[in-house]
């Protein structure tokens, strides 16, 4: 009776630890509206969890709130889409290694009246330009974003000094890419956006592309491990298990077949010299 007893609460023990284990099984990765958004995560991460028993907690925030989540230590893994600020993350000691593992683009996004008559151009600094000299109504995420950075950098330029310029034609909103986009449809604005949450939209309106295929549209994403040096908490084998996954053949093949309508959202370059 005795040798039974202790041979069921070792069991217990064994099982309870078995389950403790497993719940740590988990990181969380701060990421990007527009990886939440375009339903990239939702097809990748089932992939990993399947493959590795690993659970991916995704924080989705602009890139500059997703760079803040992790400089406190509260994410394992950042993938976001930013190159000077995820440099600027790494200088500081926050990061570890930098990895590119994808692109996509941006495209300009106006209704289908076109009150500042740009559809059909390839040149993104020629079109915001049409746009500011006819105070067409413009959105912007104005939320500290990638696609934020972008917008102003594309705005830059254009020559164009937003601060001296900016009246009620442009709108922050501080808002996700999903929410802006929704501002813009009700508004009948022209925005910047990236493509793949764009596909993912429903809620378009009067709205389509209007300006597409400039090479400063090109959008690069990174993924970093947050430095377990500066942040003790962070869990630097399963996140690394996680960044070595995006990058590997397999992860690579994940993210080249998710499709919107069975258009390639997303495109693979890890260990191409990627941006």
């Amino acid at each position: 009776m005795v040798v039974a007893r202790r041979m069921f609460l070792s069991l217990l023990i064994f099982a309870v630890g078995l389950s403790a284990w497993a719940q740590e099984r988990f990181i969380t990765v701060a990421s990007t509206t527009s990886t939440e958004q375009s339903g990239l995560f939702g097809y990748v991460l089932p992939i990993f969890e399947k493959k590795t028993g690993i659970q991916v907690r995704v924080v989705a925030l602009g890139t500059g709130q997703a760079l803040d989540l992790a400089r406190r230590g509260d994410a394992d893994v950042v993938f976001v889409h930013a190159k000077a600020a995820e440099e600027k993350f790494l200088s500081e000691g926050h990061g570890v290694k930098r990895y590119p593992v994808m692109y996509n683009d941006f495209v300009l996004i106006g209704p289908k009246s076109d009150p500042a008559k740009i559809a059909g151009g390839n040149n993104v600094a020629w079109a915001l330009r049409k746009i500011q000299v006819r105070e067409a109504t413009f959105v912007s995420r104005g939320d500290r974003s990638g696609t934020h950075m972008a917008e102003l950098d594309l705005w830059k330029a254009s020559g164009i000094d937003l601060d001296k310029v900016r009246g009620a034609w442009y709108r922050d909103t501080g808002q996700g890419m999903g929410p802006a986009l929704n501002t813009a449809a009700s508004m009948n604005a022209y925005i910047l956006a990236d493509r793949g949450t764009w596909l993912a939209f429903k809620n378009r309106g009067d709205l389509a592309i209007l300006v597409e295929g400039d090479r400063r549209l090109y959008n690069q994403y990174g993924v970093m491990l947050v430095n377990p040096d500066k942040h003790p908490s962070v869990k630097k084998d399963l996140g690394q298990a996680f960044i070595d996954w995006l990058t590997s053949p397999e992860g690579q093949k994940a993210i080249a077949d998710y499709k919107i309508g069975g258009e390639q959202v997303f495109f693979p370059n890890a260990g191409q010299g990627g941006g």
